[in-house]
């Protein structure tokens, strides 16, 4: 899965590395969104979408509300959609279809079990180049059915799938990391073949991938700090020795 992530990165190096333009919402150089070293769900996320023949990189809200959901609560429990069943889910089928976008990360956290201890220690995920990683997602627009008159809330999820043998023994699951060359097949919104962009979600080459310790202050999401991917010693495995 995918539930922290690094966005450190300007607007405007985002928008030039996807050779993207700045949405609306990005040109107003009086309410620039922070970097953030501990993305969280519900925060709002540059997100990397296709309208027509222009490329933009907007903000939206993490956690993707289906257009027929009730009330955006739902939308924390959709931070991120299965790559192996969104092509059937009635929350995600309809944004594979005509929805899909890219969420650029310098990085992104899980957590490693560490043998005989309760804790678990959180690993700093990150490419071996020190190139950004762009996940697959996917992005909805949500009316509040109880406030027809109030903005449309724009929202997205990131794609998982199978971990590579880097990411293995951390987690089972990652984020599915688009290369280049399927940028713009899956960004195009007249590309509705659902089995021809189902294939482009596959794992990430484990080459790509480097990993280090990080302290437990990202466990709070309070935290935003530069110095949460700073390497840290690895919490050691507990003694499993007994005395007979």
């Amino acid at each position: 899965m995918c539930g922290r992530f690094v966005s450190a990165s300007p607007p405007d190096e985002i928008a030039k590395y996807f050779d993207a333009q700045l949405g609306e919402t990005l040109l107003d150089p009086d309410d620039p969104m922070a970097p953030s070293y501990n993305v969280a769900p519900t925060n709002e996320v540059f997100v990397v979408l296709e309208s027509g023949e222009t490329r933009r990189v907007e903000t939206m809200r993490w956690g993707l509300v289906p257009f027929w959901a009730k009330d955006l609560s739902v939308g924390a429990k959709m931070i991120n959609a299965r790559a192996e069943t969104i092509a059937t889910k009635n929350a995600f089928k309809r944004s594979l279809a005509k929805r899909r976008c890219i969420i650029p990360a310098d990085g992104f956290y899980e957590w490693k079990k560490v043998p005989g201890q309760k804790a678990k220690q959180p690993m700093y995920i990150h490419r071996a180049d020190g190139d950004r990683f762009a996940f697959a997602g996917l992005w909805e627009i949500w009316r509040n059915p109880d406030k027809p008159d109030d903005e449309p809330l724009h929202t997205c999820t990131i794609i998982t799938g199978a971990a590579n043998d880097a990411i293995a023994p951390v987690h089972d699951r990652m984020p599915v990391m688009l290369p280049p060359e399927k940028w713009d097949t899956w960004l195009d919104p007249e590309v509705r073949d659902l089995a021809l962009v189902s294939k482009l979600l596959v794992p990430a080459p484990a080459s790509i991938i480097a990993m280090h310790p990080v302290s437990t202050e990202v466990n709070r999401v309070g935290n935003k700090g530069a110095s949460l991917i700073e390497p840290v010693p690895e919490a050691p495995a507990a003694d499993q020795t007994t005395l007979g």
